[in-house]
């Protein structure tokens, strides 16, 4: 196309180039390494999924595979989403006056999704789990943030999606609100 924007990965460079807001611009280099680290464990992830399940024939096999894949667009998708509906917004030209707001807007919605990941995996963690055959248990946290982590931590673990499904609506009402 000949104005740089081609897809996904044009988007990223278009999107910087074309919002006037620093905040925005920083989100395009975290969003854009957030979402290649995330990728990245995916693919590791179910190749391992792989690996282990080398033998068995489909079936029910086949699905968990499948909801790997399904759990990777749904960490990854609102990551890239704030950068894809900036670069759209702008290569249309729709309202600049709002756009410097509407990106400024959509960067803390984005980092809003990412510290959800963060806390969710905190909530996920099993109060005892196994790593390399050695029983390992939580501690009592300590620190400046020890009440918030030991309350992140007796939540029950399925309580982990609210927070990315929260932090994923903020960024659908931003895009909502402000870019109407």
């Amino acid at each position: 196309m000949a104005d740089g924007y081609r897809g996904l990965f044009g988007a990223f460079p278009y999107a910087f180039g074309r919002t006037d807001s620093r905040l925005f611009k920083s989100y395009v280099v975290v969003g854009g390494l957030a979402a290649t680290v995330l990728s990245l464990f995916v693919a590791l992830s179910l190749v391992v999924l792989f690996g282990q399940t080398a033998g068995v024939q489909g079936g029910s096999l086949t699905l968990s595979r499948a909801f790997y894949i399904v759990v990777g667009l749904f960490l990854v998708a609102p990551v890239l989403a704030p950068v894809l509906l900036v670069a759209r917004r702008h290569r249309r030209g729709l309202a600049p006056d709002a756009g410097v707001r509407y990106d400024q807007l959509l960067a803390v919605a984005g980092y809003v999704f990412i510290a959800s990941l963060y806390v969710a995996l905190v909530i996920s963690i099993p109060e005892c789990f196994t790593l390399d055959g050695e029983q390992v248990c939580q501690g009592q946290p300590t620190g400046l943030f020890a009440p918030v982590i030991a309350v992140l931590y007796a939540l029950p673990q399925l309580a982990a999606l609210l927070p990315p499904a929260l932090a994923g609506a903020l960024i659908w009402v931003v895009h909502r609100v402000v870019g109407e």
